[in-house]
């Protein structure tokens, strides 16, 4: 093929026009056009190839999501079998007892954002599995206080998710106390050691939903099957499994809401991630909307997720029991403080709630398994250990 003007044969495709190759002459610029014959193949070729790729692109999409997915599984697998090995190897006991039931009033006792394995080390702030048990017993210790004044026999454990730290951030990996497995451990023992506290002095009956950071997967999800798919609810399920011949009441629910009757009001609980917008009196109204359609009238509802505390009159919210860290100070300009909070609900359709500072504690404290926090180079102490890190050798 050569170009129309100069004869020359270095042509260059430019594009079509009306079904014709263009050209472009390389030496005089001239520009021709002429009639390919197979222009429909050509057009075939194109849109097969258009196919073959969306082919290859959702096949793609699909094996990454599968590979994702036998991970999960494998690590769920794995975190299933350590975790059995350590429920054979530490035999967690309970005692219980029944009290008398002769009350006006009903205590709720709120475990939110507890954050077990999260490792702080803040010049104002420091926490791990240690101060862990330590917050959680001057807790109990606090909230029995209260309850006994106002002769509360009934209470009411709630936990409202994310019991366990997350580890999808690199900077939440590397400030991990231990491996999932233990951790989870470490958290049914305390919890189970809370219940026993507070059954002591009244008659216990525990609810949860799950949290956002406890979840297995990736994504998060709000049908049952998903949100249950979760840390928070495996420890609900094992601590049930654990008092499964005890007086200790579990309460049955959607894993992400549950409602409870307490003292004739309707207590609503939730976690606080997704249906909680920043105009909380707006969700607040709008989920309360939700259940009425139902034929639900919710009285009450708490929830946590922000680490910030506020009691109101409709709503309360818990702070965490961790307090400050690198992420909240210096991500989110948040300098928060450890706390959680304790209600009474009266029959009459009063209701108490109290804020309860745990940032400073007692050197009282539930027992746990150190050596079982010695995952993460910061918790080495744990174990009483000599490590050398450095050492220079001077030769005369």
């Amino acid at each position: 093929m050569f170009c129309k003007n100069c004869f020359a044969p270095n042509l260059i495709k430019c594009g079509f026009e009306k079904g014709r190759q263009r050209y472009e002459c390389n030496v005089c610029g001239h520009k021709s056009v002429y009639v390919i014959e197979n222009l429909e193949l050509i057009q075939e070729n194109v849109r097969l190839a258009k196919q073959k790729q969306s082919a290859q692109d959702r096949n793609r999409i699909q094996n990454k999501s599968f590979r994702e997915y036998a991970r999960v599984e494998n690590a769920v697998s794995e975190y299933t079998k350590q975790l059995t090995r350590l429920f054979d190897k530490y035999k967690l006991s309970t005692y219980t007892q029944k009290h008398s039931e002769e009350t006006s009033c009903v205590g709720v006792i709120q475990f939110s954002d507890v954050h077990f394995n999260e490792l702080v080390d803040l010049p104002h702030n420091k926490y791990d599995f240690t101060v862990a048990s330590k917050r959680c017993k001057h807790f109990v210790n606090q909230a029995t206080k209260y309850f006994k004044a106002f002769g509360v026999t009934n209470v009411l454990m709630v936990q409202s998710g994310d019991l366990l730290n997350s580890d999808r951030r690199l900077d939440e990996l590397l400030n991990m106390a231990t491996n999932r497995a233990k951790a989870t451990f470490l958290a049914v023992d305390i919890l189970q050691q809370v219940i026993m506290d507070l059954n002591s002095n009244f008659n216990v009956s525990v609810a949860m939903v799950t949290g956002n950071e406890s979840r297995v997967k990736k994504d998060w999800g709000w049908s049952g099957n998903i949100a249950s798919d979760n840390y928070d609810y495996t420890i609900f399920q094992t601590l049930r499994y654990i008092f499964r011949d005890t007086d200790i009441a579990f309460v049955d629910g959607d894993p992400t809401e549950v409602v409870v009757e307490v003292a004739g009001q309707n207590l609503l609980v939730l976690h606080g991630n997704g249906s909680i917008k920043k105009g909380i009196d707006t969700s607040i109204t709008q989920i309360m909307g939700r259940y009425r359609a139902r034929g639900i009238d919710i009285n009450y509802v708490i929830f946590g997720h922000i680490h910030s505390a506020r009691v109101g009159d409709n709503f309360s919210r818990s702070s965490s029991m961790v307090g400050a860290n690198d992420y909240s100070e210096k991500a989110l300009n948040l300098s928060g403080r450890a706390s959680q909070n304790c209600y009474i609900f009266y029959e009459n359709g009063n209701r108490d709630g109290i804020k309860v500072d745990l940032q400073n504690y007692t050197d009282d404290m539930y027992d746990i398994e150190k050596s079982l926090e010695s995952y993460n180079a910061k918790s080495h102490d744990k174990l009483n250990v000599g490590k050398t890190i450095f050492k220079v050798v001077v030769w005369r």
